[in-house]
């Protein structure tokens, strides 16, 4: 007989045993991993520590059942037949539990397979870093060299483009767009960033794969906003326009991404509070207060806090509009006055007494002599145009004014735009020079600022100004007479407060329905020395000032060009004639009559902006509190 049938009958693992020493030692292994198993499921030990030891003794068991012929264990008992349904229901049993092992190990040869491919996965990712870590990738991502005009490419800026330039006309290029990091997210294996130059934003995206190392995305991620990046990468079109960028049409698909100067100091905001929609519609006039201002409700920032820091300040997208829109008003102006004519001078900001004849200069020792800065080109553009012949002469440059004047619409510097130009016969010919001038600027700055206008709006909501193609103008007697109209005490001699400027705009408004116009005939008394008086009433000037929203942008008037006249007006004003010595004499050897007004920029830009406050409208502001940065 063979070993198997010899051992058939035998009842228990040592009954088999005791008949042969080869069995013996089997039962013997297999009770000591049986013993090692349970203590290990007893200390709570991880599967993967005693599942080998499981896996050892059901191979031993298969061995044992093929030698003795019987499975290893006591031997179950035989339960008797139960006639022919119970067989037939055993074998339903059986067969059920031979599906369920089936599934059993179909299960667990998955779960087996899946742990290799996962194992594999982690194996072949362990050699790509490390492989990675030994490449030299700055060719494709790291901080480039510093930039000291070492070395110049053949393309030299043409290499770059500009990312305003980027459209989807443009899909399948390569492109190369330098700017600020604007934002950088991380989502899983990829890297989303926002470049910003100037007014205009891109995303570029980048996913880590053989070309781009897992370093490349984590230094991406980690570059610090506001840094100046280069990217280099394919330009595609998304499915779905992408939101928060300008150039919502397209993306960069990143293949070299390079640091060129790293932002290093901490930010004392983030560009997203900065760039937030204002919370409500301040007022534009009144007292301004720096304390009250340094800091701001719903994550906005305060107007002191973004002037303290006006460098970072000044990248947010309606800044860089308002001072678009600014550069532009000075385009226009300087455009339309050389069409008419005139010519662009430089006069002197050193003064040997003040401009106007006013207190409020600042001044300064001039090599042992009393001086002060100009509050004013005034006198030296009278001389120009009357007295020097070029007639039609204008100015673009700064202005002092010593006034301890903290509100929303006063700078102790500001830039004029002034003008003066002979006239024939009639101060008018100023104001159709100016109507005019005004309505250029503004059809000007509708026809070549309309993206800056809208990106202001996004931020600091205003509606459009409302003006007339011929200039309303009306006198000081009609603007009094509205006001008293309107149920506002106001004297036709009166100077006119800032309040009452402002009512008077909303009555011209609802009357006329423009934001724009011209008021003359001024009281002589509240106009500068040099003002010609008005023949038929000596209380009132030939003056005027232009209105933008209720507030004055520009004060005017046809000057004196008599000397015994501009002499006479100086004493009633309490000037020494000796410190204007120069400025009469130039008019004793002949002058022409003519007139003409000096316009603040800032204001303008503020009010065509519709903006709360002059601060926002001046590139480094100077007011009483403010002399940095």
């Amino acid at each position: 007989r063979t070993l198997s049938s010899s051992h058939s009958k035998m009842s228990t693992p040592e009954a088999a045993a005791a008949a042969d020493p080869a069995i013996a030692e089997l039962t013997d292994q297999i009770a000591k991993l049986g013993v090692s198993i349970a203590e290990a499921k007893q200390a709570k030990k991880p599967k993967e520590e005693w599942d080998p030891l499981l896996k050892e003794m059901l191979a031993l068991k298969v061995e044992y059942k093929a030698k003795t012929g019987q499975e290893y264990g006591p031997k179950k008992e035989e339960k008797k037949p139960k006639g022919n349904d119970s067989q037939e229901a055993s074998d339903k049993n059986k067969e059920k539990r031979a599906k369920k092992a089936a599934e059993k190990a179909a299960k667990e040869e998955k779960k087996r397979k899946q742990r290799e491919e996962r194992e594999r996965i982690q194996r072949e990712k362990l050699e790509k870093l490390k492989s990675a870590a030994n490449e030299d990738w700055s060719h494709v991502f790291g901080d480039a060299p510093m930039i000291q005009s070492a070395t110049k490419s053949e393309e030299g800026v043409n290499r770059w483009t500009r990312i305003e330039a980027l459209s989807k006309e443009m899909e399948g290029k390569k492109v190369l767009v330098r700017g600020f990091l604007h934002t950088a997210r991380g989502v899983g294996k990829g890297a989303f960033v926002l470049i910003r130059s100037s007014l205009y934003t891109v995303q570029c995206v980048a996913f880590e794969s053989k070309d781009i190392p897992s370093a490349m995305i984590k230094y991406m991620n980690g570059v610090p906003v506001e840094s100046i990046v280069d990217v280099y990468g394919t330009l595609t079109v998304p499915a779905n326009p992408v939101e928060g960028a300008t150039q919502s049409q397209v993306e960069v698909q990143v293949e070299k991404f390079h640091c060129v100067h790293k932002a290093t100091a901490a930010m004392p905001f983030q560009m997203e509070d900065a760039c937030r929609p204002d919370l409500v519609k301040e007022t534009d006039v009144g007292a301004y207060d720096h304390e009250a201002n340094a800091s701001a409700e719903g994550g906005r920032v305060g107007q002191e806090t973004r002037l303290d820091h006006r460098w970072i300040d000044l990248r947010t997208p309606a800044n860089q509009s308002i001072f678009r829109v600014q550069s532009m008003v000075c385009t226009l102006f300087r455009e339309y006055l050389l069409s008419q004519n005139f010519m662009e001078i430089h006069t002197p900001k050193l003064l040997s007494g003040a401009s106007e004849g006013g207190a409020d200069v600042f001044t300064l020792d001039y090599f042992g002599k009393p001086a002060c800065l100009s509050m004013s080109p005034q006198l030296h553009k009278q001389m120009a145009a009357a007295c020097g012949g070029f007639e039609r002469v204008f100015e673009i440059g700064p202005v002092f004014r010593a006034e301890n004047s903290n509100t929303r619409r006063h700078l102790c510097e500001f830039t004029g735009l002034d003008l003066e130009m002979a006239i024939v016969e009639h101060y008018d010919e100023v104001l159709d020079v100016l109507g005019d001038l005004f309505v250029y600027i503004f059809d000007g700055l509708t026809e070549k600022c309309g993206q800056e206008i809208q990106r202001v709006k996004e931020q600091h909501g205003f509606e459009d100004l409302k003006y007339l193609k011929k200039t309303l103008k009306i006198d000081y007697a009609t603007g009094c007479k509205l006001l008293r109209e309107a149920g506002v005490d106001q004297g036709d001699y009166d100077d006119l407060s800032t309040e009452n400027e402002k009512k008077l705009g909303d009555i011209v408004r609802e009357k006329y329905d423009t934001d724009f116009f011209i008021m003359d005939k001024y009281p002589l008394d509240v106009r500068p020395f040099y003002t010609m008086p008005d023949p038929n009433n000596p209380k009132l000037s030939n003056s005027y000032d232009v209105f933008i929203r209720g507030q004055e942008i520009l004060s005017g008037a046809q000057r004196v060009h008599e000397p015994e006249l501009i002499e006479e007006r100086a004493r009633a004003w309490g000037i020494e004639v000796e410190t204007i010595a120069s400025y009469v004499d130039s008019f004793r050897n002949g002058a022409l009559p003519h007139g003409g007004g000096g316009i603040g920029l800032e204001r303008v830009v503020m009010l065509y902006l519709g903006l709360p406050n002059i601060r926002k409208s001046s590139m480094f502001p100077r007011d009483p509190r403010r002399i940095s940065p």
